[in-house]
This record gives structure tokens, sequence and C-alpha cells, in this order.
């Protein structure tokens, strides 16, 4: 199949449904060939007998393409390196990584567990660091061998993680995680050919359609701006070659909408050349924070 992604091999975690098969789907269709990525759990991570993976390789195979399925979990190194493992014995390289793997256990602070924090935590956070560690270390053997690779990942952030998101603080942190994640591996696996970064969607999956029943449903008819379809184009493109010197870089998308996101920056500032009193310093920062852009408003707030 001919595309933008011809010939490339890219890996898809939690693609076998919502956000992650859109993805799959768009990448196979710009000529990829697909590792599929699906441990295959319910909504709050619990087992799931379905094998979803499997059914969006069958998708994509009876569309022309070329895919494989991988059900193991990425968050433990064991999964990870195997999903890697099998991208390269499969189809003898790895050049795009897309992270995508996550579920929900949505509390009130007051009412969040340790165990809703710690999982939630695990699958996003460390479903995100583990697949990418493997990925660096197959492309920096690939650069000391004199193959330096036209390598890219792309990474699943949330609005939860750049402004907060009330009854998400275990996925508002893992988000937030993130994006600090992306930043770090820009900046370390330039040297290997890898560009690393986010994107922050809104659309209609499992994931959100309860959060946002009142502002997801489905048109009758016409552009259905939440559709997961709509995000898959700028991550399709992300994972291309031809997004060379895009780098370190989010994106919010939604709908028709793509827009930059611009983090933590120095805003106002004051410098007293020596130590502030309490006081002194609570003047300063009233009158620099009257001086500075208010931040945006938490999600549900």
């Amino acid at each position: 199949m001919s595309g933008i992604c011809a010939d490339r091999v890219v890996v898809v975690t939690g693609a076998g449904r919502g956000l992650g098969r859109a993805h799959a789907l768009a990448f196979a269709a710009e000529g990829a060939r697909v590792v599929v990525n699906d441990l295959g759990v319910a909504l709050d991570g619990a087992p799931d007998a379905g094998r979803p993976a499997g059914a969006v390789v069958a998708e994509i195979r009876a569309a022309g393409g070329d895919a494989v399925a991988h059900g193991a979990d990425i968050a433990t190194g064991e999964g990870a390196a195997g999903l890697i493992r099998t991208a390269v014995e499969t189809y003898g390289r790895l050049d795009t990584l897309v992270s995508n793997a996550g579920f929900l256990r949505d509390r009130m602070l007051v009412n969040l567990g340790e165990d809703d924090w710690d999982a939630v935590i695990r699958v996003h956070l460390k479903g995100h660091f583990l697949p990418l560690r493997h990925a660096a270390a197959h492309w920096r053997a690939e650069t000391k061998a004199g193959r330096t690779p036209v390598a890219r990942v792309v990474h699943t952030g949330s609005g939860a993680g750049l402004l907060g998101s009330v009854g998400q603080g275990n996925y508002s942190a893992a988000k937030a995680g993130i994006v600090g994640l992306t930043l770090v591996a820009a900046a370390e696996l330039a040297r290997y050919g890898v560009q690393v970064n986010a994107v922050a969607p809104a659309a209609r999956t499992r994931m959100t359609e309860r959060a946002f029943a009142a502002t997801m449903a489905a048109p009758a008819a016409g552009f259905d701006a939440m559709a997961p379809e709509n995000v898959s184009p700028l991550v399709v493109w992300l994972g291309s070659a031809g997004s060379a010197g895009v780098t370190g870089r989010v994106f919010e998308t939604e709908g028709g909408r793509i827009t930059v996101m611009e983090g933590w920056r120095p805003g106002p500032t004051a410098d007293k050349g020596a130590r502030w009193t309490p006081a002194e310093a609570g003047e300063a920062a009233r009158k620099l924070l009257a001086e500075a852009e208010p931040p945006g408003r938490v999600y549900g707030a």
C-alpha cells in the first residue's frame, strides 16, 4: 500500500479500541505495517475475555494491509521488550512507536485509594516509559551499527495533564508525567535519529463517554467532531518521515482543530538581590500575579 508511511513499521499500544484502533487503521491506510498491541481489559483495567487486537488486525488485513497482534502487558519489562521484539522479528525493523494504552479509575482525592492511584500511574506512565526504553535501546543499537533510523515516537497525553481535571487526580498526574517524559526523551534521543512528540486528544471513546457524555454525543448527520478518527491524521503525520524537525512538542487535537500547546515558561519576575522576608515575598508575589496571565480553568471546576 502507498501513503506517507509506506514501508514503515509502526507499533501502537492500546490499539484494540477507541483512539488506538483508529490510529492503527489510519497508519495501515497510509502503507505502514502495524503491530497492534492490546491486553484486552475493561475500562477500569479489570480482566476482559475479549481479544480486540486480533479483531483490528483482521480489519487491517481485510483492507489489504499488513498487521500482527501483540497481547502482552506493556507496563511490564517483559511485555514491553516483547512488543519491540515482535516488530523487529516480524518485519525486520521498527520506525514508529505510538503509546496509547490506558484506563481510568476516577475518584475525588479524598476517596482515591492507593490501588487506584498505582494502577492508573502504572498503565499510563510506566506503560509509556517501558516501550520507549526498549525502542530507544533498539534505535541506539541501530545507530551504533551505522544505520541511523528515521524514528518517531508519539505519546498520548491529555488536557487533564495540562490543566488538571476534577475527580481525576491519578490520571492527571500520569498524563502530566507523560509530557515531562516526552520532553526529556526528545532531548536525549535526538542523537539516535528519534523524534518524540505528544498529543492531547479529545474524542469519544470508552474512557471519555461517561466524563463528557453531555458534550460528546454523536451527531445525527454531518461531521462528527468527537470521532476518534479525527485525531489520527496528526498522529500518523507525526509518526511519518514527513514530520522531520518536529520534536519535543505537545499538540492538542479535537475534531478539526489542532493547537500547539505552549508549556511552562518564565513569566513576570522580581529579583531583590537579597533574601526576602515572608511579608516582602508575599507582596512581591501578589504584584507578579497581577501582571501574569491567569491559569487555564481545571476541567470540571
